[in-house]
């Protein structure tokens, strides 16, 4: 765990010395949650990226969908469904999957916006994703492009969760289980569709409520530390 923090100060220390403006400097002076804090004491952002595919240095993230929880609910008045252009067409199967055309793209976000939105919400809070290396890669790619920098931040991932979970009671995983709509089954949550960004988020943060009220079942307060990626 010192390690972890070590790690995000040297990350904001690296970026600091660039002399931010903006967003971004609005960002890097809020502090980041303390691991110590208690889990209903800390806000989080739930993410999700539909992209065109899982590689950042080759492929565009193509929407953006977000949702909030504070005092352990979600808080679907501050959510937001943003279509994010890009100049890369899609293929016939992204389109199927996702449901987005090339002429809806064009009416997208700009990814430089798209970051000072992120910035903004990201201020103070713990991100939370289902296999967050897609959206944790993907932003710091754009950090790096943008702002000659990675960011510093604290993540928790819904998928890891659960994984240490079934590994603390030695249990075995099998193929596809930890999907998010195959853990939200187990979890006894309704089936959504998949592939809609703000969709997936709301399905994500529903997902994380239930692990940590079945992880508190037996009283026992869990510190945000017990969660970090």
């Amino acid at each position: 765990m010192f390690f972890f923090r070590d790690k995000q100060q040297q990350l904001l220390n690296r970026a600091l010395k660039n002399r931010p403006s903006g967003q971004l400097k609005n960002y890097l002076m809020t502090p980041l949650p303390d691991p110590q804090q208690p889990i209903s004491k800390t806000q989080f952002l739930v993410l999700d990226f539909e992209t065109t595919g899982l590689n950042a240095q080759s492929d565009h993230i193509i929407s953006m969908g977000y949702t909030h929880i504070s005092d352990m609910r979600i808080q679907l008045k501050n959510s937001l469904h943003q279509l994010i252009s890009t100049d890369k067409k899609l293929t016939s199967e992204s389109v199927s999957i996702h449901q987005i055309t090339d002429d809806q793209l064009q009416q997208g976000m700009a990814v430089e916006e798209m970051m000072n939105v992120l910035l903004q919400q990201m201020a103070g809070k713990v991100i939370i994703a289902h296999h967050q290396a897609i959206e944790y890669q993907f932003i710091q790619h754009l950090s790096h492009n943008l702002y000659g920098h990675h960011l510093p931040m604290r993540m928790a991932d819904t998928l890891k969760i659960e994984q240490h979970r079934l590994q603390r009671l030695n249990l075995p995983i099998s193929v596809n289980q930890l999907r998010l709509f195959n853990l939200r089954t187990s979890y006894h949550l309704p089936r959504y569709h998949a592939h809609n960004a703000l969709e997936d988020a709301v399905a994500t943060a529903e997902l994380f409520l239930a692990q940590i009220s079945h992880r508190q079942a037996n009283g026992f307060p869990l510190k945000l530390k017990h969660i970090l990626s």
